[in-house]
C-alpha cells in the first residue's frame, strides 16, 4: 500500500491506533484535529490482539442511558482549540498533522489540500453530529474518484427513530462502524481503545477490499435503532 494516502479525520485521539496502523502498512496519513498528536502515545501498541468484545443483551433504556450521560465524554475531536501556535505538523513517519476547526470546513479543507501530495485515497472520520455534513462534504473535493469512506459513529450519534446516518458522499462506497459500550457482570463501559482500533480497522480493511458498503457494530448498543 506504500504511496497512497488516507485522510483520518479525528485521528489523533480514538482514531489513533487506525492511523498508526496505516503509517505501519506505508500510508501517508494527513491527520486534521484539534488537537496535535501526543509524542509517545503507544496505540499502535495496544492492537497487539484482536479481542472479543462481550456481547449480551441490554434494554435499549439502558442503552440509551449510557449514550446520554457518556457520550460526550469519549475522545473525539470537537470545538476549536487555539492552545498551539503550530498550523501544522509533519512527522518522519508519514503522518502529518493539521489544525482542524471543525467549525470551518471551508478553511479545514483549504488546509487538508495544503497538506496533500495527492488526492486521498482513504477517508476515515469521526466527526461530532453537529458538524458532520459541512466537514464531509468540504473535504470530498479532495478524495480520489471512488475512494472508499469508513464513518465512524458512537451511540449517542445513533437516531432512535432513523437509526444510522446515511453516507453523504456519493460515488464514495461508506463502511460505517457504530461504537457501543462493554457490559461485565452488572457493570458497563466504553469501548477502550484497543477494542475501538480493532472494529475501525475491520471497517477499513473492508472497504480496501472493495466489499459493499455495510453497517459494523462493535459492543452493545441500541441494536433496535441501529437497524432501523
Amino acid at each position: 500500500m506504500n504511496g497512497r494516502t488516507a485522510l483520518v479525520l479525528g485521528g489523533t485521539g480514538m482514531l489513533k491506533g487506525c492511523a498508526d496502523d496505516l503509517l505501519a502498512q506505508g500510508w501517508q496519513v494527513v491527520l486534521p484535529s484539534r488537537r496535535p498528536p501526543r509524542a509517545g502515545m503507544a496505540a499502535r501498541a495496544a492492537l497487539g490482539g484482536r479481542g472479543h468484545v462481550p456481547q449480551q443483551n441490554v434494554s435499549r433504556d439502558e442503552s440509551r442511558n449510557v449514550s446520554r450521560d457518556g457520550a460526550q465524554s469519549r475522545s473525539r475531536d470537537g470545538a476549536r482549540d487555539d492552545s498551539s501556535d503550530a498550523s501544522r505538523n509533519v512527522s518522519p513517519t508519514g503522518a502529518k498533522w493539521v489544525r482542524a476547526d471543525w467549525a470551518r470546513p471551508e478553511e479545514l479543507a483549504e488546509s487538508v489540500r495544503d497538506a496533500l501530495a495527492a488526492p486521498a485515497d482513504l477517508l476515515v472520520a469521526w466527526v461530532h453530529l453537529s458538524y458532520r455534513v459541512p466537514v464531509l462534504r468540504a473535504v470530498a473535493p479532495l478524495l480520489a474518484p471512488h475512494a472508499p469512506v469508513v464513518e465512524v459513529h458512537d451511540s449517542g450519534g445513533i437516531s432512535s427513530r432513523h437509526g444510522v446516518p446515511d453516507p453523504i458522499l456519493p460515488g464514495h462506497p461508506t463502511q460505517q462502524v457504530v461504537l457501543g459500550f462493554v457490559r461485565h457482570g452488572g457493570a458497563m463501559r466504553w469501548l477502550s481503545h484497543e477494542e475501538t482500533s480493532v472494529g475501525v480497522l475491520d471497517a477499513v480493511h473492508r472497504a480496501l477490499e472493495g466489499k459493499p458498503p455495510s453497517v459494523l457494530q462493535v459492543g452493545e448498543v441500541d441494536t433496535w435503532a441501529v437497524r432501523s
